[in-house]
């Protein structure tokens, strides 16, 4: 398979089905920040998870594939996966199970710990643009609605696996402080 077609020289490119739409079009948009999520993910991955996340991460990077086909494919077309209920509750199920390893959430906390941790929640806001892109799109043209589910299930998993991935290495969450607590810290 060639790299480059140059068929997205003019600055459209293909869906399936041999529709041809602007590369700004929010159903590019949206697929494509799907992608950036994807690339994020494997960000966090190569920044080191334990193997169990490692494994669970990986799946979701294949799902999102099939989000992206998904997305990349309007109306009918038998033979692309369509991401499904079953997709969003083995997230339900996974959030479920890292957050029965964690201690219970009191507070806002700032993104961040470890380098993976980090990576794994900026994928969380890369899919919640993505989601947002989603939106959009199911406002003028027919998507799946099971892909806007399965984005907002997403997110709450990345947020999950970002703390699980600093308490597995002993990285406490940090709480945000609001401006009233930290003058109190301050002695104001």
């Amino acid at each position: 398979m060639k790299i480059y077609t140059r068929t997205g020289d003019e600055g459209e490119t293909g869906l399936w089905g041999g529709l041809r739409v602007s590369k700004d079009s929010p159903r590019v948009q949206a697929y494509g920040t799907v992608d950036e999520c994807n690339a994020a993910i494997g960000v966090a991955r190569a920044a080191g998870v334990d193997t169990a996340l490692d494994a669970l991460l990986a799946q979701i990077q294949n799902a999102l594939f099939v989000v992206g086909a998904d997305l990349a494919t309007p109306g009918e077309a038998a033979h692309i996966p369509r991401i499904d209920t079953e997709a969003v509750l083995a997230l339900e199920r996974a959030i479920d199970d890292l957050e029965a390893q964690l201690e219970p959430l009191r507070q806002f906390i700032l993104p961040g710990g470890t380098l993976s941790a980090a990576y794994l929640h900026l994928a969380r806001t890369i899919c919640r643009r993505a989601e947002r892109w989603v939106v959009a799109l199911s406002r003028s043209e027919p998507v799946n609605p099971q892909v806007i589910v399965y984005l907002n299930r997403l997110s709450d998993l990345l947020f999950v696996a970002a703390r699980h991935a600093n308490a597995s290495v002993g990285v406490p969450d940090v709480p945000w402080e609001s401006p009233r607590q930290r003058k109190a810290l301050e002695g104001e």
